[in-house]
């Protein structure tokens, strides 16, 4: 007995699309470089900022382990600090290191210095002790384990949210898993925006070179944001979409603007002492800055992620002019 064709052609049909639709599925996730703005007496006397990476997909089993999230995770933010426990990078999950606590619906609208602490110390004791009970909690003059959470009581934080697949989050987590992970910080040479710009690099090769000019060849995160953005624009499939943490109230007056370098040098007024040592210096500095250094980045028309809606963030972009700014 025959079927005819068309019964016959049907279920082969849906066979062959049952086969191949998986792999048509866009595997495609979120990931951000977050721009923090400089605060306090460091702040002031280096007001360059910090730098650190976030990734939709990968979590932290431990400060110093990476995973792929599982169901109902928001993934974790990685960064260099300066040497904490001697390690080079550590992970914090999203939630806790913006906001010091677990859950969304656990941070308050509004802080004072003292809840701050509390709360540091609430997630410190029960989630950061695998660090050691030696590592110091650090404050403005110097850094330690408090640099890891609560970030936004301290300052306001740029997201540069862009898209990132399944291939490359796990070469990340294998890479830093597998990696040594001892401290190479250096203010000069092997800052945050250094690291940051490394993990771009695997993402976006070759876009976040180091040069002798702008600033010196000291690397910014004023400069890591601006060479994304300017990459985005001409690679519309990086879907770039920038948002803006804001500043949770209380806890200190509002942080600054990232700046270069250069920048730094001539608003803060340590560039009037070169002077007396060489002019050249001064106008070395000016062109510097003029030249290069002034990384315009339109950041006004930034949506605003709230605790309790950070959706936008793991949703796709769109790389458009109101999004990226056009400035340039």
């Amino acid at each position: 007995m025959h079927l005819p064709r068309t019964k016959l052609a049907t279920p082969l049909l849906f066979a062959v699309l049952a086969l191949f639709t998986p792999a048509c599925i866009p595997s495609h996730a979120q990931a951000a470089m977050l721009m923090e703005e400089p605060y306090g007496f460091f702040g002031f006397l280096n007001p360059t900022g910090h730098d650190a990476v976030y990734f939709e997909r990968i979590c932290a089993e431990t400060p110093v382990k990476l995973r792929r999230c599982q169901d109902g995770e928001l993934g974790a933010v990685i960064t260099r600090y300066q040497g904490i426990a001697h390690y080079d990078w550590l992970a914090v999950p999203l939630i806790p290191y913006l906001y010091s606590v677990e859950t969304a619906s656990e941070v308050p609208a509004r802080v004072d210095p003292d809840m701050v602490i509390r709360l540091r110390e609430k997630y410190h004791e029960a989630l950061l002790q695998i660090l050691g009970k030696d590592v110091p909690r650090g404050g403005d003059r110097k850094r330690g384990w408090s640099q890891l959470v609560g970030a936004a009581y301290d300052r306001r934080i740029y997201v540069f949210r862009f898209a990132t697949t399944v291939e490359q989050d796990d070469a990340l987590i294998a890479r830093l898993n597998d990696g040594p992970n001892q401290s190479r910080f250096n203010l000069l040479h092997a800052n945050c925006a250094d690291w940051t710009g490394n993990i771009l690099n695997s993402h976006f090769p070759g876009t976040f070179r180091r040069s002798i000019l702008p600033d010196a060849g000291i690397t910014t995160p004023r400069q890591i944001s601006y060479k994304l953005m300017r990459y985005a624009r001409s690679h519309p499939e990086t879907q770039l979409t920038v948002f803006d943490i804001a500043q949770v109230p209380g806890n200190r007056r509002h942080s600054h603007a990232n700046k270069s370098i250069a920048k730094s040098l001539i608003t803060s007024g340590y560039v009037v002492p070169f002077g007396f040592i060489s002019p050249y210096i001064v106008a070395g500095i000016l062109v510097d800055y003029v030249g290069w250094g002034r990384y315009p980045l339109d950041l006004k028309r930034a949506q605003v992620l709230r605790p309790e809606d950070m959706g936008p963030l793991m949703l796709p972009g769109d790389s458009t002019p109101a999004v990226l700014g056009t400035a340039d």
